[in-house]
This record gives structure tokens, sequence and C-alpha cells, in this order.
């Protein structure tokens, strides 16, 4: 009963729409009329700008901060830790404020990772800031470095436990990014570009 009241708690928090809520109350923007319609980090620096950008990586992270932290103190196995963790990701994709749509779970996953394995972190996102500053594909860099994680965490001896969670996570995240590899692929793929505020009532895309 503990693992599945951790699960929930975990789960609603990973909800909440943290893009949707930036955008809307400060800026009085709703991400999902612009860009890729997505209300994750990318989508809000296309469409906003850098500061509000990384107000909801921030805070996106945290959740799975949370998820890992409620699993910790409310029962304090790592199998608690990581449902909990788990819970937060899944709000974030599924999110039941948004009719079970969400993100890609990039920024909320790096969030359960930093509680459970700094170092792999720290690789892990230097690697992915050094894609995105050369390629200007965050995508991309959102691929490679999910696919680190795990590699990065055997190579470090991390918790078996983690390293399984490390392998199933990047195996999600990768798999959520499927349309984005296809238009990689293809070619097609936009790069990452700051964008302005948009004027109220405005939906052209950023």
């Amino acid at each position: 009963m503990e693992y599945l009241l951790v699960f929930l708690a975990s789960y609603l928090i990973g909800s909440i729409p943290n893009g949707l809520i930036v955008g809307k109350t400060i800026y009085n923007v709703d991400l999902r009329q612009y860009g890729s319609k997505n209300i994750g980090a990318t989508n809000a620096y296309r469409t906003l700008g850098v500061k509000p950008a990384l107000l909801v990586f921030l805070t996106d992270a945290l959740k799975g901060v949370a998820g890992v932290l409620i699993g910790h103190y409310f029962v304090g196995t790592a199998a608690a830790e990581l449902l909990g963790g788990i819970g937060a990701i899944s709000g974030h994709n599924w999110s039941i404020f948004l009719g079970l749509k969400g993100g890609r779970g990039v920024a909320t996953g790096l969030g359960v990772i930093a509680v459970i394995s700094p170092q792999v972190t720290l690789i892990v996102f230097t690697v992915w800031a050094i894609i995105v500053y050369f390629t200007r594909y965050v995508s991309l860099a959102s691929i490679i470095a999910a696919a680190l994680v795990p590699i990065t965490m055997w190579l470090l001896n991390s918790r078996q436990e983690f390293l399984y969670f490390g392998l199933a996570a990047a195996i999600f995240v990768i798999v959520r990014h499927r349309p984005n590899i296809e238009r990689l692929l293809n070619g097609t793929e936009s790069k990452i570009k700051a964008g302005t505020t948009p004027e109220p009532g405005s939906t052209k895309e950023k």
C-alpha cells in the first residue's frame, strides 16, 4: 500500500503542467498553440525565450527530484525511490490535468537521475549541452544523452536497481523521440532557436 501511495503522489506531482502554467500565468501564452505544441522547455525556448525555458526545465526536473524524495522519506528503499521517480515521469508524460498528454520526460527523468546518481547527471548533462551548442538539435542531444545514462551508470558501478532504471529510462526517452529520429534522418528536424513572446491571440509558429 505504501508503494502505491508513493507512485500516486509522485504521479500527481509529475502531472503538474509547468510549461502551461508558466506560459499562461506569466506571459499569457498557451504553449500548446505554438511551435511543436509541446509544453516542455524546448518549445518554451522557441516560443518565449531563454528565461522561461530555464524556468520550465528546472520545475520539470524538480518533479523528478520530488518523486524520488517521496519514495525515500515515506518508504526508504531504493525500489520506492525509483517507483517515485517513475511515477513523476509518468505524470509528466501522461498528465491527468492534460487528458493524459504531456512531454517526453527528459527534464523530469534528469531530475530523478540527479538524486540517485549525481555523477551520471553531471556527465550526461555536459554531453547534452555540448551537442546542443554545436548542432542546435535538442532532440539529437536528448537521444544521445539518454543512451549514455545506462552506459555511464555501468562504468561508474552504480547500484543494479539504478542501472536497470537507467536502461529502461533510456529506451523510454528514445522511443518517445521516434518522430524526431525520423526527421533527423530525413534532414527535416528543426534546430533550436530562441523566440520572443508572441502577441496575445497570435497563432504563428516559432
